[in-house]
């Protein structure tokens, strides 16, 4: 992977470790990223894209980088792979100047894996709620307040069920979860990977006074190589949403089964 930008970024300026921060300094730009744990194909014909998914995660330029499907450790793929990183995925992903954040949602026997984010800016207030509807998957909710250039924004990272009933009721549940956690009226994004191919969760979130930015097919995020649905969203409460975006390409397409989404807002 290149290091030169692979989409146009609008920006004038440049944090310590070099990574360009946008224009307008009341944008919070939030990007999502299902990153297959890092691994790409089945069997010996497998290969590791780590290595590029860190590139690729500096190349988004979020402020806050959404992360699902990160290992924290994995010991078939640690001897498998000659050059698997001595740490975790989170702490490995995470670009210069940046904090990660990680916790477990499902634990297996060669290892565990969960939700991750990455900041630019001051984290605190990290909590974790288990939302698992069923014994087959394990899922989590990531919560973390982020203090966006002073300002409490906060954010809760999501991986839904793959079964229809398991979605509502883990939305139900992250409802709440932001009734008791959040106070009224503070900024609040939810971002990750919704499993969601309808309008369903969409409306419930509407519901709940959360929205996105109305794209088009040009952000179909699913499956990277043809997408033919937008299964990764990014949705708010407080904050004003100004745009979408999907980068595009084989160099994109080959590190993991869903495409990175990038989304930016007003505060």
């Amino acid at each position: 992977m290149t290091s030169e930008p692979l989409f146009p970024l609008a920006a004038t300026a440049t944090t310590e470790s070099g990574l360009i921060v946008p224009a307008d300094t009341g944008i919070l730009r939030v990007a999502t990223y299902n990153i297959h744990k890092g691994v790409q194909g089945l069997g010996p014909t497998r290969r590791l894209e780590i290595h590029n998914l860190g590139l690729a995660v500096e190349q988004l330029d979020a402020d806050i980088v959404c992360l699902q499907e990160v290992r924290k450790m994995n010991r078939r793929e640690a001897n498998y792979f000659e050059n698997w990183p001595q740490v975790g995925q989170a702490e490995y992903l995470a670009p210069e100047g940046y904090e990660a954040i990680y916790h477990t949602n499902a634990y297996t026997r060669d290892g565990e894996h969960g939700n991750a984010l990455l900041s630019r800016w001051p984290v605190r207030d990290i909590k974790h709620l288990d939302v698992s509807d069923h014994r087959f998957e394990q899922r989590g909710l990531l919560h973390a307040e982020v203090m966006f250039q002073g300002r409490s924004v906060h954010t809760v990272v999501v991986h839904l069920g793959l079964i229809a009933g398991s979605r509502v009721r883990q939305i139900q549940q992250l409802h709440q979860f932001i009734e008791r956690e959040v106070p009224p009226g503070a900024p609040v994004v939810v971002a990750g990977d919704f499993n969601d191919w309808g309008n369903h969760i969409k409306r419930m979130l509407a519901g709940f006074g959360m929205y996105e930015y109305d794209g088009d097919s040009s952000t179909f995020t699913y499956p990277s190589r043809l997408p033919l649905a937008q299964l990764d969203h990014v949705y708010v409460r407080g904050l004003e949403p100004m745009s979408l975006q999907v980068p595009q390409g084989r160099i994109w397409w080959r590190m993991s089964d869903h495409l990175p989404l990038i989304a930016e807002f007003k505060l």
